[in-house]
């Protein structure tokens, strides 16, 4: 039986051919705020992220190089995709290569019991392959060639030509499980999401299943066939199976059952993978299906996909140089309507930091502290009578933060953020309307001024709480001068679902000054 409040979380694993660039970041970010969140709930919560180490792309990318791939992909994963993750403060709980021992040797039990129970079978194959996906392409993904490559038949995806392989290959039997699949999509239609993406996947099914070539004998980078050692496991059969070897398959029995089935963050483009071929696997080898398969959109760049081969690729550390970590993930999950497309723009990344973030959260939160300073002595005030104003105030906290972790659970990122930051829009109005500094005026206002400021820096302390798992730096900032630290303890121990509870923050708690949570940024316009 699976554990009900398991939240197992996986990002693809990362073909390590190249440095990553903002569309890798960007599916990280996501799966990070999402497994924040969860264990800010208090679930189960383990997340996966790793490198996709086999196959002809990585082999003909190190020979190039002049290395042999196992020297190539440890350079890279050293000096380039561990890095990414501290770049943008992701909280992964496990990072897996394919080359692990532990991945190796779980691939070759679960083969081995495919084979044993049936499920694979020797035959001949000839088919168009892409190096780039690593994939035979179905007829809806070969094109005609254009320009340099005019007469060629090249990759929808890629646009480079694909190249016609035979050999003598080992199948899965994946046909056979095409009526389970498409029974799977009809009683569960939130296994696919979103929506268009479930529709995409059931028209592929629909459309009927070939059996699956799973091995290779051009090439021998990869994880031999456990039972014929001059084939080697297909890239994609080896990379999908890290979801399982990576929490015990075959190994920890108890971790195993702990943590399965998963919740998959994918781009739509390797759609097709997780949510077929993956599942048809599984019920071969008589595992659960994943919980969901989450397809999220390309981030585009000129109107194109980011794409290091056709030079629309943007380095993170070209964002986060300037703007920090908190703005590179704030940006990329609030901006685009998570499970579409998304365009990435300088002047939207910038226009969105200095409205929405310093001038709308940050210097929110600094006026608050200031006033709390100068009126109160850097205490937390005591609330006296409350207001219409202040209960609204108080009650859309509530609905803020309940809208919001039902969005989370949808995987709704932008409309969960959205949710929130009607709570900052709000406070930045009340104080606007109580004019607390004009109430500072008159002594017999003082109640009132203690009313208002509480309000305010109860606010605050609810949005710490539950912006946390998409801008911790700023977050552990003004959790720590709220005062918060010291009486609530650490922010990431806060149970998110209890953020909107009123008043724990207990008035006299002592308050430290806040240095700028976004600082004005100079750009060459600003600079003018």
């Amino acid at each position: 039986m699976a554990n009900p409040s398991s939240f197992f979380l996986t990002t693809p694993i990362f073909y390590v051919n190249d440095a990553p660039h903002i569309g890798h970041a960007y599916t990280e970010v996501a799966a990070d705020v999402l497994a924040r969140w969860h264990r800010q709930a208090g679930d189960d919560t383990w997340f996966l992220t790793g490198t996709d180490e086999h196959g002809q792309k990585i082999l003909r990318t190190a020979t190039a190089n002049g290395v042999a791939p196992k020297e190539w992909a440890d350079r890279l994963v050293e000096s380039a995709w561990k890095p990414l993750l501290d770049l943008i403060d992701i909280s992964n709980d496990d990072f897996i290569r394919t080359t692990d021992e532990r991945h190796e040797s779980g691939v070759a039990k679960f083969l081995q019991k495919l084979h044993d129970d049936g499920h694979v079978y020797a035959g001949e194959f000839e088919a168009l392959y892409c190096v780039g996906c690593e994939e035979f392409k179905p007829k809806s993904e070969i094109v005609d060639g254009a320009g340099e490559f005019a007469g060629q038949k090249v990759c929808a995806i890629h646009s480079k030509p694909l190249e016609l392989l035979q050999e003598k290959n080992y199948f899965f039997k994946m046909s056979a499980f095409q009526d389970r699949l498409l029974a799977l999509f009809e009683e569960r239609p939130d296994f696919v999401q979103p929506a268009s993406a479930r529709n995409e996947v059931v028209a592929f099914v629909q459309q009927g299943l070939e059996d699956l070539s799973i091995s290779r004998t051009s090439f021998d980078w990869g994880i031999p066939i456990p039972w014929d050692s001059s084939h080697v496991t297909y890239v994609w059969f080896d990379a999908l199976l890290n979801y399982v070897t990576a929490i015990g398959y075959g190994q920890d029995d108890e971790e195993f059952a702990r943590r399965w089935p998963a919740n998959h963050l994918v781009g739509k483009d390797i759609l097709r993978f997780h949510a077929v071929i993956w599942p048809a696997m599984l019920m071969a080898a008589g595992l659960e299906v994943p919980k969901h398969v989450f397809a999220h959109g390309w981030l585009l760049v000129g109107g194109e996909k980011m794409s290091k081969s056709k030079l629309t690729g943007i380095a993170p550390n070209e964002i986060t140089d300037t703007f920090g970590s908190d703005a590179f993930r704030y940006y990329f999950m609030r901006a685009i309507s998570f499970g579409h497309d998304g365009s990435f723009s300088w002047e939207d990344l910038a226009a969105r930091y200095q409205a929405e973030l310093a001038n709308g959260f940050g210097n929110l939160a600094s006026r608050v502290l200031a006033m709390n300073a100068k009126y109160f002595g850097s205490q937390v005030p005591e609330a006296g009578e409350e207001s219409a104003a202040d209960a609204a105030i108080r009650e859309l906290a509530s609905s803020a933060a309940e809208r919001a972790d039902a969005h989370i659970e949808a995987f709704a990122i932008h409309e969960a953020i959205a949710a929130i930051w009607e709570l900052v829009d709000a406070l930045n109005g009340y104080i606007t309307e109580q004019e607390p500094w004009a109430l500072a005026k008159d002594p017999e206002q003082r109640p009132r001024l203690g009313t208002v400021l509480y309000t305010a820096t109860e606010g605050l302390r609810v949005l710490a709480e539950l912006l946390a798992p998409v801008v911790p730096v700023a977050t552990g900032k003004l959790w720590a001068a709220l005062g918060a630290e010291a009486t609530l303890g650490a922010l990431d121990e806060q149970p998110i679902r209890d953020a909107a509870v009123w008043g724990k923050l207990a008035p006299g708690t002592e308050q430290q000054p806040l240095a700028v949570l976004f600082p004005r940024i100079e750009t060459d316009e600003t600079s003018k």
